[in-house]
């Protein structure tokens, strides 16, 4: 059975229709109405029909930026786009006459990378999506892992820092702060105030008057020495992060996501260096595998998708 899965971000919403084995047949794409609820709706209807056309479509996922109830209906709260206590699936379900299947957007592109991608061999995982902010996934027996109210794995809103950097939520010192692409960029802006190492990073910024991602992207490819440090001090922040998750959940497998992944073992090495340096027991606990996602940007419809169309074959 071929389903649809959409992720709804702040800025953009991707759309697919993807078979049984979680390939992507057709894929659609159109920007985010992020103030306007019914215009998101609207949006993700038309795309829905648009891909179901001429298709056998059982269900439906919406992988969704923001905190979903345990029923996996209302999207309660989005830091980034106006919801408020949506009933989501009850207002798509009533248009388009489909299964739906409403899910945090982290959680669906970890069972992506679960089901498809980087965490295929182990039953115990945790994801890591280190993008504008920092998303997060728990896969525990091979179950994803919701909690007892629907909104478990914000692992971007662990507190790493107390009383450190105020965070969007409303709380002070969440890892968001201090290990996402927001982070990384305010922490090489620091390296280029400090000179010496960071003047490479001072002299671009003079240029554009203004330190990008893609500067800091292409700084990092070309190995300079002040955009390697703040990778470095970015992965020590998610190390520690992850070395306090895996002593609650105890994964055989972190698997770190989003576009800041995409730096790969410039990024990898100095979390498990700050994992390890942490870990209780070392030398006497096995230690678990530390991995770059695979399936990037399509994770998130991909894993809606197969979300989706699990649970209508459970119905």
């Amino acid at each position: 059975m071929q389903a649809i899965g959409i992720d709804i971000g702040g800025t953009k919403i991707a759309a697919a229709l993807v078979d049984e084995l979680g390939k992507i047949i057709r894929l659609d794409r159109q920007s985010t109405s992020s103030s306007n609820p019914h215009v998101i709706e609207d949006d993700v209807v038309t795309m829905v029909q648009r891909l179901a056309r001429d298709s056998d479509v059982g269900a439906v996922g919406v992988a969704a930026a923001g905190f979903i109830d345990a029923s996996q209906s209302v999207i309660y709260y989005a830091p980034n786009i106006a919801w408020r206590d949506e009933p989501f699936r009850e207002k798509l379900q009533k248009r388009l006459g489909m299964h739906i299947v409403i899910e945090n957007d982290a959680n669906a592109a970890g069972w992506a990378e679960f089901r498809y991608g980087a965490g295929q061999s182990d039953r115990n995982m945790v994801m890591l999506t280190i993008g504008t902010g920092v998303g997060g996934a728990i896969i525990t027996d091979g179950k994803l892992f919701r909690g007892g109210f629907g909104s478990a794995a914000e692992l971007g809103h662990l507190r790493v820092v107390p009383e450190g950097l105020p965070c969007g939520c409303g709380a002070h010192g969440c890892l968001e702060q201090y290990g996402s692409g927001r982070a990384l960029l305010r922490i090489a802006n620091e390296i280029a105030d400090s000179g010496g190492v960071g003047q490479i990073l001072a002299d671009v910024r003079a240029k554009a008057e203004v330190l990008t991602g893609l500067d800091l992207s292409t700084l990092i490819e070309a190995g300079d020495a002040g955009a390697l440090l703040a990778v470095r001090r970015l992965g020590q922040w998610l190390g520690h992060a992850c070395a306090s998750l895996g002593a609650v959940l105890d994964p055989q497998l972190f698997v770190i996501g989003g576009g800041v992944a995409q730096a790969g073992d410039v990024l990898i090495d100095p979390i498990r260096v700050a994992y390890l340096d942490a870990l209780p027991a070392r030398g006497f606990h096995p230690e678990p595998e530390f991995r770059i996602a695979e399936l990037v940007n399509d994770a998130g419809v991909v894993g809606a998708a197969d979300l989706a169309r699990l649970s209508a074959e459970c119905v």
